[in-house]
């Protein structure tokens, strides 16, 4: 979940590595750092986002130097500070790292070498691992490439390293395990980055480095890949950029957040695209075509995912089971490969992921393949680690989502489960022609009616200022709109620091309720399809404890806004998807509120966007 970035060749490297992490802060942003090589070995560090960097690196080093190698951090080992930050330097500062991952046997390693001499001035698992490299390169007396490779060899855990030698300043040792890294070929110079956008500019050719592997990266030179566990020689697949530069600029808005929920009808488009066949009828799924028995026969799926995709995975849950008639459990994937869970080689395990790179959910996968379980990745980062995992899958087509709040994957991911849900019921024979073009064409739909909704912005906006103040507040729905009260309530603590819970709104009578008065607000989800009486029954017993009350209901509601404090009307749509329709004003509701309150909304404290560690 931290970013790396590193370039050599024949341009300064300065200006190339700086603009990288700036474009990989959304990775971290706890402290960042910069080691540049131009004769000699210059290092700059500091605790705080790489515009502090900047301020301190062109006062106190020479940014001269065609190698440099940078590194965007979120914290694990040792708190955010100078000498926490990366790039960390070995002990006869010969070596300089940057990490993304972590290591977890790091203590018992660390124990070890301070018995043979070495000192340790940070608190981080990266000093111990760039010791570790040292004491191979010095002890078997082998070139720096050879000494990571023997160096990982005694690590456990999760790596993404790029690491230079002063004495060698022609190449740099990359290497990664369970985090990613991207390689950019260009002429006569090589980029680093953990996801390719450090490099976008520069060159369309890279390298998704696998599994395992090290790669030593020379200047005018071969550069060689080789296996960390057998040392044996390893030829990589260039592959072709398709991704714009423009896609990962903010475009005009304020934030990456307000220009990514405002993206979310094209999102949307680009996921249907050459998928639904609204004048033949079908869907075409070629992760689904090519493995149909699996999925019409499965006796049960499992989906697994983290945050707003365990919530995506939610909303798959009752569309699944409503369209497709199959049994649905929805796990955490942290918990998942913990509590030794029942998994048959009938059952169907789909992995829900933007990054395509969380560590949990990667983790839970290799237990569901190790069980037997045929694994379905949905993801939006093409060559991502769970793409390479999973036995099949579908990309999401949602863009670059910058902003760490998630909001234009979790609608596209839930696109993507719609599309599978239908595919298989019609395959299964469990859904009528006329239902299953009705479907069809909804969904179809669904793009022009998020345009409508997000048309409102300027009265949601009021709203947001009705409650910026609001210290609590609650989030209640029920059947599908459930989990879009869940994922509403994350957005708001997430971005805005406002403690929120997301109910069922007939759990309220069980607890919540007891919070309710004049001072906190209830955000209800209250659409004309979906136990619409019920929701409005829910409704008047917060109205009748002074509660202020903000609903999401259907154009033309009448019921609801006499008793509201506030509403927001959505376009209607069939019940399975309003989920789509009414998660778009909670996504703006906390945007809003937010930005009123002054919080980075972009790079919300403590968080990162894709979580790469334990």
């Amino acid at each position: 979940m931290c970013g790396i970035v590193g370039y050599i060749g024949d341009k300064q490297a300065y200006k190339i590595v700086i603009d990288g992490l700036k474009r990989l802060e959304y990775r971290g942003y706890d402290s960042s750092g910069i080691a540049l090589f131009d004769s000699r070995l210059s290092v700059c560090k500091t605790k705080g986002k790489v515009e502090g960097l900047v301020n301190k690196a062109e006062k106190e080093i020479s940014l001269d130097g065609n190698v440099g190698i940078g590194h965007t951090r979120w914290a694990t080992h040792g708190e955010p500070n100078d000498v926490n930050a990366h790039p960390i330097i070995s002990n006869n500062k010969s070596l300089v790292i940057v990490h993304n991952g972590i290591i977890e046997n790091y203590a018992t390693i660390k124990d070890e070498l301070i018995s043979k001499g070495y000192i340790f001035k940070s608190d981080t698992d990266t000093e111990v691992l760039v010791n570790l490299i040292e004491y191979v390169q010095l002890t078997e007396k082998v070139k720096l490439g050879k000494a990571v490779q023997l160096a990982l060899t005694q690590v456990v855990g999760a790596y993404a390293i790029a690491v230079f030698d002063k004495k060698k300043p022609d190449e740099i040792v990359v290497a990664r395990l369970g985090s990613p890294l991207a390689i950019g070929i260009g002429e006569n110079e090589m980029f680093i980055g953990s996801d390719v956008t450090p490099f976008l500019n520069f060159t369309r050719k890279v390298i998704y480095l696998e599994e395992g592997q090290v790669g030593v990266l020379r200047n005018h030179k071969e550069t060689k890949f080789y296996n960390v566990e057998n040392d044996s020689i390893i030829s990589p697949t260039i592959e072709n950029l398709k991704l714009e530069l423009s896609e990962i600029e903010k475009g005009g808005f304020d934030h990456f957040m307000l220009k990514e929920i405002n993206e979310q009808p094209k999102a949307i488009i680009d996921t249907l695209r050459g998928r639904l066949k609204l004048n033949q009828g079908i869907i075409k799924l070629s992760g689904i075509d090519n493995n149909i028995n699996a999925f019409t026969s499965a006796n049960k799926i499992t989906i697994i995912g983290c945050g707003t995709s365990w919530h995506a995975g939610l909303v798959g849950e009752y569309i699944f089971e409503h369209i497709s008639r199959i049994p649905v459990e929805v796990e955490y994937a942290s918990e998942f490969r913990y509590r030794n869970p029942i998994i048959n080689q009938n059952d169907i395990v789909i992995a829900i992921s933007q990054s395509g790179e969380t560590a949990d959910t990667l983790a839970a996968m290799k237990l569901a393949k190790e069980r037997g379980a045929f694994v379905f990745g949905i993801c939006n980062v093409v060559g991502s680690s769970i793409t390479r995992l999973s036995h099949s899958g579908s990309y999401t087509h949602a863009g670059p989502e910058i902003g760490v709040a998630s909001t234009k994957a979790f609608t596209t991911q839930i696109t993507v489960l719609y599309l599978m849900a239908l595919k298989i019921a019609k395959s299964k024979g469990v859904i009528s022609k006329s239902v299953f073009n009705k479907y069809l064409g909804e969904l179809n739909l669904i793009p022009k009616k998020i345009e409508i909704a997000l048309n409102l912005n300027d009265k949601i906006e009021k709203i947001a200022e009705a409650i910026k103040d609001s210290k609590n507040c609650l989030y209640l729905g029920r059947g599908f709109n459930f989990p879009v009260a869940l994922e509403g309530a994350l957005k708001l603590k997430e971005i805005s620091y406002i403690h929120a819970e997301g109910y069922p709104a007939a759990e309220m009578k069980h607890g919540p309720i007891a919070l309710i008065d004049e001072n906190m607000p209830t955000v209800v989800i209250a659409t004309s399809k979906g136990h619409y009486e019920k929701v409005v029954s829910n409704i008047r017993e917060i109205q009748s404890r002074k509660g202020k009350i903000i609903a999401i209901v259907t154009e033309g509601d009448k019921d609801v806004k006499e008793i509201a404090d506030h509403y927001i009307e959505v376009p209607e749509t069939i019940e399975p998807l309003t989920p789509l329709l009414t998660t778009i004003p909670l996504q703006l509701l906390s945007y809003h509120i937010a930005v009123k309150l002054g919080k980075n909304v972009d790079q919300p404290r403590n968080l990162a966007k894709s979580v790469t560690v334990e």
